[in-house]
This record gives structure tokens, C-alpha cells and sequence, in this order.
């Protein structure tokens, strides 16, 4: 399940029907209610968050939307509403795809040349990498160049034990994160607080930015560069408010 991927906008987007969104008590968490009504989702179960914080971002998401609503934007309600209707049937499913990535982890590849690139992500992805070690006992084998590098079977099986021991929702960030990053270790380092949104992603793509320096940026490159930073920085405002 990749939560990045499959979200088709309708061909008509709904126009935005509300005027008021606040954040309300909701048994034994916060909802958000549009006009006094309960936000619901798409099966229309009541959409309720373990946070103040976590209902405030999503409050947020729809406030923010203007004449219709945008929910390819909304990329944090997504998220509430994979973890409330999808991830608890499918967890297992789940912790096998983040551990997925691990087995071909972004971080382990490092380039073969130039050695300014090679500087930049053993400088970068090593003290990550370490730490993932000595904080949660991954340990990865490194390679060099693009061919795959079998990872050991405890370190996919402790990524998966990672996986299955947060909630519903921290899963489904972690997994969106796995995506978007394509790498555990990232998406791990932003669940733990090891590095802010923008600075994960700015690690995943390294060798991008090195290339954009010697070549330049066309408009497309930016604008995709500036939408996954947006990501990057609403999971980390995710995995943030999910502790407060």
C-alpha cells in the first residue's frame, strides 16, 4: 500500500460547502467539525485523532481550501483516513512494505565517483546510518554504484518489528514516508525526531541536488522539489502532533 500513490482527484472537484472548522473533544480524542458537523471519511466513519494537534493540522488542511476543495493537498486528512479505515485490517501488509524499502534503502547506495558526491553522502547518510545502529539496531551493508545489496534479515525484521509497535496512524506516516523519501531509515529518523521534514528529504535527494548545481534547475524540477518538500515538512508537523 503505497500511500503516496493510487489518489485520483474526481473529474468534478466537490466546491467547498462550509464555512466554520473547529476542533472539537470527541470521546477519547479530538474530531473536527465543519459547520458544527463531524467530519467523517470516505466510509463515513467518524474521523477521530489520538491529538489536539493532530485534529488542529487537519482542521487546518480545510480551512485552507477556497472555492473547492483540493484533497490532493490535504495530504494529512489522507493519511487519517487510511489509518482509521485501512490500517488496522492491514498492518502486517504494511510493516512488510516499509521493511520493502529497507531491503533496497536509498541510504546504503553510495556513488562510485565523483568523490565531492561521495563526500557528500558519506557526510550526510553516515551519521544517519549510525545512528539507526546504535538507537535501534539496524545495521545495513553499504554498497557502492546501483547493484542491488541484500540487507540483513534481522535488520528488515527489526524494521518490521519498528513498523508493527507504533499506532494505526504513526504507520501510516511511517509508510507514506517510506515512499517519499524511498528509504526506512529516513522515514524512521523523522519518526524519531532525528532530523526535521525538510532535512530528510533534502538527504533523499542528494545526488539530485548535486546534479542540479553543475547543470541548473528547469521550472518542473523546482515545482516537484518544492511539492514533496510540503510533504516532507506536513509529516513531520504529523509525527510531531501525534506525541503532543
Amino acid at each position: 500500500m503505497d500511500l503516496r500513490k493510487g489518489f485520483h482527484e474526481p473529474a468534478e472537484k466537490p466546491r467547498r460547502f462550509y464555512k466554520a472548522v473547529a476542533v472539537t473533544e470527541a470521546g477519547d480524542g479530538f474530531g473536527v467539525l465543519l459547520d458544527g458537523r463531524s467530519l467523517r471519511t470516505p466510509k463515513a466513519e467518524r474521523l477521530v485523532l489520538p491529538t489536539r494537534a493532530a485534529a488542529e493540522q487537519i482542521a487546518g488542511e480545510w480551512a485552507a481550501q477556497t472555492d473547492v476543495i483540493e484533497m490532493a493537498t490535504m495530504h494529512a486528512t489522507r493519511l487519517a483516513n487510511t489509518a482509521i479505515e485501512t490500517i488496522g485490517a492491514t498492518r502486517e501488509g504494511v510493516a512488510d512494505q516499509v521493511a520493502q524499502y529497507a531491503g533496497s534503502d536509498l541510504l546504503c547506495y553510495f556513488a562510485e565517483s565523483p568523490v565531492e558526491l561521495v563526500r557528500r553522502q558519506e557526510a550526510a547518510w553516515g551519521p544517519i546510518l549510525a545512528r539507526a545502529e546504535a538507537e535501534d539496531g539496524l545495521g545495513f551493508e553499504r554498497c557502492e554504484g546501483i547493484l542491488h545489496q541484500a540487507q540483513p534479515p534481522e535488520t528488515l525484521a527489526r524494521v518490521r518489528e519498528i513498523a508493527l509497535g507504533l499506532n494505526d496512524f504513526q504507520l501510516a506516516g511511517l509508510a507514506f514516508g517510506a515512499a517519499l523519501f524511498g528509504s526506512a531509515v529516513l522515514a524512521i529518523a523523522l519518526l524519531r525526531g532525528w532530523t526535521s521534514g525538510e532535512g530528510a528529504f533534502e538527504l533523499s535527494r542528494l545526488d539530485e541536488a548535486f546534479q542540479e548545481e553543475k547543470w541548473g534547475v528547469d521550472d518542473e524540477a523546482a515545482e516537484r522539489t518544492a511539492r514533496l518538500t510540503g510533504e516532507a515538512a506536513m509529516l513531520e508537523r504529523w509525527f510531531r502532533g501525534l506525541e503532543a
